[in-house]
Formats: C-alpha cells, structure tokens, sequence
C-alpha cells in the first residue's frame, strides 16, 4: 500500500487552472522529487496535499485515509509535515529554538513526570538532539544567533533542521536549496537524504534546480502547466524529450 496517493487532483484559482488531473504515489521511505519551470504548479500541489488550498476535484489518501478535505492542522497531526519556499521562522528566537519548537511535539509532560524529574531529563534530550541537527546542517556556529538576523541561505538551513525535528511520517520541502550557494545545496541535499532515511521520513520535494534534484530524488515526477508530462528516474527524466522541452520552453521565454 502506497503511503501517500493522489488521484486527478485538480486545483483552480478564480477559474484558472493550477494543478490539472495529478495521479503520483509516494511509497515508505521514499525520495520523489517534484520539478517543473515556474508556474507548473509545484507548490499549488504541496498546498493542495497539506490542505492549504481546497482541490477541485480528485483525491487525496494517506495510506488508508482520506485526507482531502482534511483541514491542515488535522493533516499535520496525522504526521505530515512541510517547509515553505518563503522560510517561516520565529525569527525573534534563536536558531536553537527555532529547531527546538519541532521537538518538543514529541514530549507529553504530566504532573506524575514532574514529579519524577522526566521534564528536565526530556528537555536536555531535547537540546542535544537539536544540537545533532544544528551539526548535521553546519549550523552550529549559529545556533545562539537570532534565527531573523541570518542570510536567507542560512535561514533555509534551520528550516530543514526545524522539519526533520518534528520527525513527521512525511516531509514536504518546497524548493529547500533556494537562494543557497551550490557548496550549501550540496551539503543541505546529503544532510536531508541522510537523516530522512535514518528515521524513516519520506520525502516529496518540489525543486526548480534540476542539479539538486538529480542528486536527491530515487524518482522524479515532471509537471508542466499544471498538468504530469513524465516520471521516471533521474537518469530517464534527463533524456526525456518532453521534460527538455518544457525547460528549453522556459529559457527561452526568458
């Protein structure tokens, strides 16, 4: 059984077509990559799954259950969890905090666990396993640092940290190399892989940069126009006729 399908999802917007007729499945443990010029409708799809925007038409299942018209905080108790492409960080708080906000939904404090001193053992636990993840994403230099104060590049760092926290069943990242370097890209890329696999999250990851997307994704899913225009792997989605075509289309509007 798939972990997350989808089934002719369609999403408009005052009658304009943003996501038209979109099947994929997401299987446990898996990498799926979602590409695609601007304006194919990459993030209007995350939007649609984690019930940001309402589908027109199709499905939407989470194994067993259907989430379509779920609302999006319920979504995200069942263990969906996502980044945005416009970083949303409390950015008054620190970058630990920031990623310590993503842990703490994991810890269920009553008056008997007080009692027993769980409160402060859970918080140190708390604080060492964000200080892992401030390491794996090269940010512990920063981890005192006023999460608003940091460059953008930076600040996409602590939200893919922040999102790996919350250690959800599956993880949304909307175009999560944005305005990094390609030396930050890469080393943000292997981080994600890695600890994504370490703890079982799957992955579905909406990116405009092809490079980043070959080195992350197991398989890819093409979308152009709103509409799916190939899947395969990376190796069959860079010779396919149909994919060079709509990125050429773009270069050459540009």
């Amino acid at each position: 059984m798939s972990l997350l399908s989808l089934e002719a999802v369609c999403v408009s917007f005052g009658g304009i077509a943003a996501v038209r007729d979109v099947s994929m499945t997401l299987h446990a443990g898996e990498i799926r990559g979602v590409i695609g010029p601007n304006g194919a409708g990459k993030t209007s799809l995350i939007n649609a799954i984690t019930g940001v925007v309402k589908t027109l038409a199709g499905s939407i299942r989470l194994e067993d259950r259907d989430i379509t018209r779920l609302a999006p905080e319920a979504i995200a108790l069942l263990g969906v969890g996502r980044t945005f492409q416009h970083v949303e960080l409390f950015r008054d708080e620190t970058v630990i905090e920031n990623v310590l906000t993503g842990l703490y939904r994991h810890h269920g404090y009553g008056v008997g666990s007080a009692m027993l001193g769980l409160v402060r053992r859970a918080e140190d636990q708390a604080r060492h396993a964000a200080l892992d993840l401030l390491d794996a994403f090269d940010l512990t230099a920063f981890a005192d640092a006023r999460a608003g104060d940091l460059p953008f590049g930076v600040q996409k760092r602590v939200d893919l940290a922040r999102a790996l926290a919350g250690r959800p069943r599956i993880l949304l990242l909307d175009e999560p190399v944005s305005g990094m370097s390609e030396t930050e890209a890469n080393a943000a890329v292997a981080a994600a892989r890695s600890l994504a696999h370490d703890r079982g999250i799957s992955l579905l990851v909406v990116e405009h940069n092809m490079r980043v997307m070959m080195r992350l994704a197991e398989r890819i899913t093409v979308m152009h126009r709103g509409r799916v225009i190939g899947e395969g792997s990376p190796a069959e989605i860079a010779s396919d006729p149909a994919v060079i075509d709509a990125y050429l289309g773009e270069a050459a509007d540009a």
